[in-house]
Order: structure tokens, then C-alpha cells, then sequence
């Protein structure tokens, strides 16, 4: 929900900054996919390692363990999508970790309801997409995939996937590890628990047959990856909407942040298993009504198909079970926001007791 309620100004610099650009991040190539979000992400090779360098200086020192811990090799990971200035170090902390070249990544599509899809997963056509070093390959897996999944199952919107920015946030650090990583982005919108068990069924052995095909090995050269922001929570500049179930002080601020470890601790680090999807269900849908949320987590749907693909992948493959771990977790009111505004970024919603969001980041080996 970052951006679907940013204050104008920032859409208006964002907006500028794009169209400004557009021309010579495409080269005169209409079928490279452009930066949606020129404000709260890097769009250029020297914002992304400017961001790497105060990453680095800034908290090097108080988080160790995370920044520096580099011996895993994720076969599944999630990772937040809001702004450099907020999310910061859990960008690279957890995407430091994806080894493989090529990258199936599981967006939200936070404009769903806009173009009236639902119920099916959403590709692209584009060839590349605009990365800071260079374009970014789309894998040719992707064609393959599409072509081994009914079609009832997924459409693709070019449409769609240029308004959205929750992919795209990833890019330049996978990109900043791995300069020639190749992607295929999904994007999912509202789906109900049926519907996401019959397209990761679908999906995963759709992956199943190109690795297969391909002798492509999970987590060396093709990883699963999953966006989410975690809980939006507050009363102000939600677009009118109570989002504060405990209140806007700081007690309620204490017992949100309690809840968000309750999922995270029983749902989604540990031994992945259906059971804990079922649960994670329970705590962010709405009961009898799919499309509405029970905790505001932006991502519940890219969550959802992501870890049942899976987990259905792991049984096509038949490997060894999903353990998940969590780097951290944070908001965007317990530390200081990283100084990016000179590098021509901003912030594009504010951070408060009653607006702020919650980042998870969770490795599966």
C-alpha cells in the first residue's frame, strides 16, 4: 500500500523523473520494461552503489550477522518492497543469499482491482526490463512455462506489470550481486485458497519440466523469490482507511509488532509445510471473503501461491524439506531512514506511530 496512497508530490517526481529518462533507459527499445518507481527505488548504477556504501557503513557494525552472513544459498527467499530510504539493509541481507542466474519472482499486484483481474496469475511479454547496470534478460524459460500451464491458469499484462512497482524494488541488488541475472516476474492478485492450490500445482510442475529439460539445479541456478511488505498499519494517510486495530500509541505500536512475530514465527521460518499455510491464511484473510484483509499484509497472495509452489516443486523434485530462516525483522519507525535524497531518491509515504510498515525477510534453504 506504500504507493497506492503516496502524496502527489512524489508521483509528480516520479512521473517527471521517468518520462525524463525513459528515452535512454530504453535505447529506442519499446519492449524494455521501464521503472515504474524513480523515487523510492534506485533506477541508476550509481544510486545502487551509493545505497550499498551507506548500507554497508551504516550497519555493518550494529548487524553483523546479517550483512555479513553469506554462507547460505536460498532455493525460496522473501523480501520487502518498500522504499530504500525505509527497507534498506534487508534488501541486500537476504538477497545477498540468491545464487542462481535465473529468478522466478512472485510480485503483488497492487493494482489488480484497477484492471479487474483476479483468480489468475499475471506474466509480461517484454523481452528485458530496466535494470541500473544494464537491461535485464527476461528468461526464455518463461515462454516454456506458459506453454506447459493451462491457459485458464494465467494471462499476461504488459499493462499490468509496467504499473507495478513491487517486483522491480529487488532488481538493482540482485543485479548488484549478479550482473547478468535473468528473471521471469508473476504477479498475483486476489485468489482464493482453491484457486492458489490448482495454479501452484500447475506452475510448479510447469518449473518441474524446465529444470528437468534444462538440468537446472534449485537454488544454483533457478531460485523461487517472493515480495511482500508486511503488516500496513496506522489511522493516517491509509486513503481514509483505520488500519490500527491496537491503537496508534506506543503500546499499540508494541502489541502489532507482537503479532507480526506470531506469524512470521509460526507460519513462515521453520520446516515449510502446508499446515503453516493454512495458518497464514487464518491470520491475514478475511473469513468468507477472500478479496478482503484479516492483518494487513500487502503481499498475503504472492505469500501464498509463492511457498505453495514451493512446496509442491520440493515434492516434484522430491529434496529435501524447506527450512526457513529470518534474517530480521523491522519497521519503518525503529531506526533512522538511510539518506538517499541526494542521490536523487526521496521517501514516497511517511513513517509514524500512525503510518508505518512492517519488513520481513525469510531464506529457505
Amino acid at each position: 500500500m506504500k504507493r497506492c496512497f503516496s502524496p502527489l508530490l512524489f508521483l509528480m517526481i516520479g512521473y517527471i523523473v521517468t518520462s525524463c529518462n525513459t528515452s535512454a533507459l530504453q535505447r529506442g527499445d519499446n519492449r524494455v520494461r521501464p521503472p515504474a518507481d524513480t523515487v523510492g527505488f534506485a533506477h541508476l548504477d550509481r544510486q545502487i552503489d551509493s545505497v550499498m556504501n551507506r548500507i554497508n557503513r551504516n550497519y555493518s557494525k550494529e548487524l553483523p550477522e546479517v550483512i555479513i552472513h553469506t554462507d547460505s544459498c536460498w532455493r525460496v527467499a522473501i523480501c520487502p518492497h518498500d522504499d530504500y530510504a525505509y527497507a534498506s539493509w534487508q534488501y541486500p541481507a537476504i538477497l545477498r543469499n540468491i545464487k542462481a542466474k535465473t529468478v522466478l519472482i512472485f510480485g503483488v499486484a497492487h493494482k489488480a482491482k484497477q484492471f479487474n483481474i483476479s483468480d489468475r496469475i499475471v506474466f509480461d511479454s517484454y523481452p528485458y526490463w530496466h535494470g541500473p547496470y544494464k537491461n535485464i534478460r527476461i528468461s526464455p524459460y518463461r515462454e516454456e512455462i506458459m506453454a506447459s500451464m493451462p491457459r485458464q491458469y494465467y494471462l499476461v499484462s504488459d499493462s499490468l506489470q509496467a504499473a507495478e512497482h513491487s517486483v522491480e524494488g529487488m532488481l538493482p541488488f540482485l543485479q548488484y550481486f549478479n550482473r547478468d541475472i535473468e528473471i521471469i516476474p508473476i504477479l498475483v492478485p486476489y485468489m482464493d485458497a482453491a484457486t492458489t492450490e490448482g495454479i501452484s500445482r500447475s506452475l510448479s510442475t510447469a518449473v518441474w519440466r524446465v529444470m528437468k529439460k534444462h538440468h537446472l539445479r534449485w537454488g544454483n541456478d533457478l531460485a523461487l523469490l517472493i515480495t511482500t511488505d508486511a503488516v500496513h498499519y496506522g489511522d493516517e494517510d491509509w486513503g481514509g482507511k483505520n488500519m490500527a486495530p491496537f491503537g496508534t500509541d506506543s503500546a499499540g505500536y508494541k502489541k502489532a509488532v507482537a503479532r507480526e512475530h506470531a506469524i512470521i514465527d509460526s507460519c513462515l521460518t521453520g520446516e515449510l509445510n502446508k499446515e503453516r499455510i493454512a495458518r497464514f491464511i487464518h491470520y491475514t484473510v478475511q473469513p468468507g471473503d477472500y478479496k478482503e484483509y484479516k492483518w494487513t499484509w500487502c503481499g498475503r497472495y504472492s505469500i501464498l501461491l509463492g511457498l505453495m509452489t514451493a512446496i509442491n516443486l520440493r515434492e516434484e523434485l522430491n529434496s529435501a524439506p524447506l527450512s526457513g530462516k529470518c534474517p530480521a525483522y523491522n519497521t519503518s519507525i525503529d531506526h533512522a531512514p538511510l539518506p538517499v535524497e541526494d542521490l536523487g531518491m526521496g521517501r514516497t509515504a511517511i513513517a509514524s506511530l500512525r503510518h508505518w510498515v512492517g519488513y520481513v525477510s525469510v531464506g529457505y534453504k
